[in-house]
């Protein structure tokens, strides 16, 4: 029976958070603050952050926000010019990187869409979404492509009510529990559950292990033996 994917991109189908982890490692190396460890250093940073996004969305510019705002409550004062240029530096890598694709991904979505209808649900700024978008040259496997703000039940609902989706025969697949399985299973979508080492922390949350709907699997072709 031909059913609806619909794929996460950022940790799902290429490589993202662990971009943003080595520039923590060398933000939390250059901060070397006076009484705090690593581990209370980036408990700051994970609150900045989390405040941040609720203001400012995802993404690459919201990141570096948060790396200022970090450093000027550790500090109780603004950066210095040289200071601020320092931790602008930090970030350019997360720019300028290439995109870097989880293996079997292409392959697996071609075979996929020979036999489902697949779309991409992807939440974060929008320009920067649709480069990683554009040089992933994903994009043609997709039906549509969707860049949201928040991926939310209501999120969810949208792209089924657009899409006159039947959420009993849509699949969400993606890495985060928060964004990607938990809310999917609230509108009455199955989910699969494809885990990531450097999940972001701020998109972690328990799953209920008892869930028939969510499929578990721990690499991406895996697709290929249930769909």
């Amino acid at each position: 029976m031909r059913q609806t994917l619909v794929f996460d991109a950022d940790d799902t189908l290429w490589e993202n958070n662990v971009l943003f982890e080595r520039v923590i490692t060398d933000y939390l190396d250059w901060l070397a603050h006076p009484t705090l460890d690593r581990l209370a250093l980036r408990a700051v940073l994970d609150d900045v952050e989390r405040a941040n996004v609720g203001l400012h969305g995802y993404g690459t510019a919201s990141f570096l926000r948060s790396l200022r705002d970090c450093f000027e409550r550790l500090t109780d004062r603004p950066a210095t010019p040289a200071e601020a240029e320092r931790i602008t530096g930090l970030a350019v890598a997360l720019v300028n990187h290439e995109v870097e694709l989880m293996p079997g991904v292409a392959d697996a979505l071609g075979e996929l869409g020979t036999r489902h209808d697949l779309l991409l649900l992807t939440k974060g700024q929008p320009d920067e979404q649709q480069r990683k978008i554009d040089a992933s040259g994903l994009a043609g496997h997709f039906r549509s492509v969707h860049i949201v703000v928040e991926k939310r039940a209501a999120t969810y609902r949208e792209l089924i009510r657009q899409h006159d989706l039947s959420p009993d025969r849509s699949w969400m697949i993606g890495n985060s529990p928060a964004s990607d399985i938990r809310p999917a299973r609230e509108v009455g979508m199955g989910a699969v559950f494809i885990p990531h080492a450097y999940t972001w922390s701020l998109e972690h949350d328990e799953l209920d292990p008892d869930d028939g709907g969510i499929l578990h699997l721990r690499r991406f072709p895996e697709l290929l033996e249930h769909f």
